[in-house]
């Protein structure tokens, strides 16, 4: 009789053990911890993911962090990342695909002091225009080529400087226009002390240059699982319940953010701005927009002699991932 007993109450440690184990997923932020990836940390603070059978590590990236080699170097399951950069990197041999598309709209713009003269892009010529790199600029580069803009410098170009992740270009009159997004840096621009009236903003998408920016990218070899492939539309759905929450409940999220900024830079009230900002270019749901996806591929392929990438992308973004979350109850 006891070993009938020991044998049942192994059995029922068994089950509760199984019952209790849960996938693990590295996610790999494309910048620091801010309200620009608040979904991923509402899902994980609300319980989300762990109510979809995951233990989910979310990584913050940084100045010195490329997501792309993280993930090629497994030191993570799925990336947040602009889509250029992406396709950049698919071309040159790291098979990346996008399995879910959050952002739906870009939020990247150039913000110029009015000063400056500059009213329209064609006022570009001749002055200094600050830049991110690091895969950030490949839309910005495939925008002058369509304006037949050398970057260069000279007259008839544009002088490029390479932008920090700061504003101070502008605000020191370093640079006459600088990169920035409608959630971050423009807020940035305007706590500085110059109004919006004394600046002239030119978005991305108004431009018909804009790309797509914070998707979810992981190998393609890991899409040959189906049990892989589970875990990832799991992901998703827990992720889009948490940016969903984030949106409804944007001071919230930016209290979550900042309860997860080890490292103490950020600002609440900068961080509910970012996430009302944030809240705008969300889509209705994670299942990428081809034509916005082929639309990306034709602006990096414009541009001109020196185009980001050289042929049209094959396999580059698959639907199986959000087909299966959409199933998913």
């Amino acid at each position: 009789m006891k070993r009938l007993l020991a044998g049942a109450t192994i059995a029922l440690a068994s089950m509760a053990t199984g019952a209790l184990a849960q996938d693990a997923v590295t996610l790999q932020l494309k910048w620091v911890t801010q309200a620009q990836f608040a979904g991923y940390y509402v899902a994980q603070e609300k319980g989300f993911y762990e109510e979809a059978g995951l233990d989910v590590t979310i990584k913050p990236g940084g100045p010195d962090i490329a997501p792309v080699q993280v993930l090629a170097g497994g030191g993570a399951d799925v990336v947040v990342d602009w889509m250029p950069s992406a396709l950049a990197a698919r071309e040159k041999g790291v098979a990346l695909v996008n399995i879910a598309q959050p952002f739906a709209r870009s939020g990247m713009m150039l913000t110029c002091r009015k000063e400056t003269g500059i009213e329209s892009p064609e006022n570009f010529a001749g002055k200094t225009l600050g830049v991110w790199f690091s895969g950030n600029e490949y839309p910005f580069l495939s925008w002058m080529s369509k304006l037949g803009l050398p970057t260069v410098g000279g007259p008839s170009g544009v002088t490029v400087i390479k932008q920090g992740f700061n504003v101070d270009p502008l605000i020191q009159k370093q640079a006459d226009c600088i990169s920035t997004m409608t959630y971050n840096e423009y807020g940035q621009v305007l706590d500085a002390g110059i109004p919006a009236e004394e600046l002239v903003v030119f978005n991305y998408t108004d431009q018909g240059v804009a790309t797509l920016e914070d998707g979810l990218y992981v190998l393609e070899e890991d899409l040959q699982d189906p049990a892989t492939v589970d875990k990832y539309a799991r992901f998703v759905k827990a992720s889009m319940r948490g940016w969903e929450y984030a949106a409804e409940n944007p001071d919230e999220a930016a209290e979550i953010v900042i309860d997860n900024d080890m490292t103490g830079a950020q600002t609440l009230a900068h961080q509910q701005f970012m996430m009302g900002e944030i809240a705008k270019l969300l889509g209705d749901d994670a299942a990428l927009d081809t034509a916005a996806a082929e639309n990306t591929v034709a602006v990096l392929m414009g541009g001109g002699s020196d185009p980001v990438i050289t042929q049209e992308p094959e396999g580059a973004w698959t639907s199986v991932v959000t087909d299966k979350a959409a199933e998913l109850e």
